[in-house]
């Protein structure tokens, strides 16, 4: 997508618009900020001394809800990894205010111009995000990783951490993190290609301002530290995802894989945006020779994204493998606790697990009840990705009314045809009953209209 101007505050007023038609909360109850506050005052009283171990941790530069520390080792032919994840459970009192409003909102909504968080900044932001101003209370994950990729979860224990250095991947150097880091990721990356994975990350959409102070929304490319960084954490959740299926029980992502259908207009996807995807190629094996700082190609991740029926939440079922078709593997979710209300009860699970201790009755209580919560949620975010990236194709169209496109069939139903352009990544409708998926057609923008975040396209050849 090409970076966007903000021409009489299109994009201003089209976000406030979004926030207001998705009820995106401002900011918090009285009740739940006060007692954010005395939590955050809260002294850690069942943590392991670790800050002699030599935590980091990668975000973007402007990140302070800092999820995730990490320390790498040599053991043996393995590589350890330390993943330290946010204690949020240590701050959270189950049933109290500050879970109650948890559970209302299921996860953080990312927009643009700003977030709604989980948790008020003072957790989110201040006393459980592992920043390095201090000691914090942590769960580290020990998981081993094999030459060949495979992991193992080793131990998991509450320690009071200090990270050394908040690194950004905006500028990150590989001198500034620990020996093993690239190493970590290439083997975790190899054993994903030798099971068919087809996770694609795409570029993040972001909202800045240029030199006189205008608003662009453009793609934020993802660095190559960004995506080794994603190993640690695909890796961590893989390991915790296997431990729980050995003793039934757990909370799993799982997802279908894209069927036929889908595959052919991801096809068809790729050839409108002029990108070879040979025969015989599977789409992980496609997906992932893409290169997100090419605009056309992080427009074609994007619909890889958005190929399948999508990912969702399930409770641990005996004699049921839950399966995640991007990972190709069975797949857990406890990275993330500041920004996902179902990472606070895996982490739990996992941390009673290592332990020899029972899963706690209200964390298995609350698995049961998890997947319609975050599917709620998760519906939200997904709408509100979907109504950006509407408003900013209708924004960069805004003013070419009347003008002829080449385009490309994706698919068609009843509705008429989806469309790709060729020369923009813009995916769109138009009312036709002649063409077949493939098939190259000419359309005319007939409206591009910001505000209802809405085109229309007449064919005309």
């Amino acid at each position: 997508m090409k970076t966007l101007l903000d021409p009489d505050r299109a994009l201003t007023e089209g976000l406030a618009a979004i926030r207001t038609q998705y009820d995106v909360p401002e900011s918090f109850p009285p009740q739940v900020l006060a007692a954010a506050e005395e939590a955050a005052r809260r002294a850690p009283a069942a943590h392991v001394d670790r800050t002699a171990i030599p935590f980091v941790t990668l975000d973007p530069a402007s990140s302070t809800d800092l999820d995730q520390a990490f320390a790498i080792e040599p053991a043996g032919s393995d590589l350890l990894l330390r993943y330290a994840i946010a204690d949020v459970a240590w701050f959270v009192d189950e049933g109290g205010v500050l879970d109650g409003e948890a559970w209302l909102r299921g996860e953080s909504l990312y927009l643009p111009d700003g977030k709604a968080p989980l948790y008020p900044p003072v957790l989110g932001e201040g006393a459980a995000s592992l920043l390095p101003n201090g000691d914090r209370p942590a769960v580290i994950f020990m998981v081993r990783v094999a030459p060949d990729g495979g992991v193992r979860l080793d131990g998991v224990e509450r320690a009071m951490i200090r990270s050394r250095a908040k690194l950004a991947y905006e500028n990150v150097r590989p001198a500034d993190l620990p020996p093993g880091f690239a190493d970590l990721a290439a083997r975790v990356g190899a054993a994903e290609d030798r099971r068919g994975a087809t996770r694609v990350d795409p570029p993040e959409q972001e909202l800045a301002r240029n030199g006189d102070g205008r608003l662009q929304l453009r793609f934020r490319p993802r660095a190559a530290a960004e995506d080794q960084n994603a190993a640690m954490s695909l890796a961590t959740n893989l390991a915790v995802a296997d431990a729980m299926l050995a003793h039934h029980t757990g909370l799993f992502r799982v997802m279908p894989g894209p069927d036929e259908r889908a595959i052919g207009r991801l096809r068809n996807a790729a050839a409108a945006l002029g990108i070879v995807w040979p025969a015989g190629t599977t789409l992980g094996e496609f997906q992932r020779e893409l290169d997100g700082h090419d605009a056309r190609q992080a427009a074609m991740m994007i619909a890889i994204r958005r190929a399948g029926e999508g990912a969702s939440y399930a409770p641990y079922q005996p004699g049921v493998v839950p399966w995640h078709a991007a990972v190709a593997a069975t797949y857990a979710h406890a990275t993330a606790p500041l920004r996902r209300l179902a990472d606070r009860y895996v982490v739990q699970a996992a941390l009673a697990i290592a332990n020899g201790a029972p899963v706690p009755d209200v964390v298995t209580v609350a698995f049961g009840k998890l997947p319609a919560v975050m599917a709620r949620s998760g519906s939200v975010a997904g709408a509100i990705d979907r109504a950006v990236i509407d408003m900013a194709e209708a924004v960069t169209l805004h003013g070419l009314e009347g003008q002829a496109f080449a385009a490309i069939i994706l698919d068609r139903d009843e509705r008429g045809a989806r469309i790709q352009l060729c020369d923009r990544p813009v995916v769109a409708r138009v009312a036709t009953d002649a063409g077949e998926p493939g098939e190259k057609i000419s359309v005319r923008l007939d409206d591009a209209d910001p505000v209802r975040r809405a085109l229309r396209f007449t064919r005309i050849g």
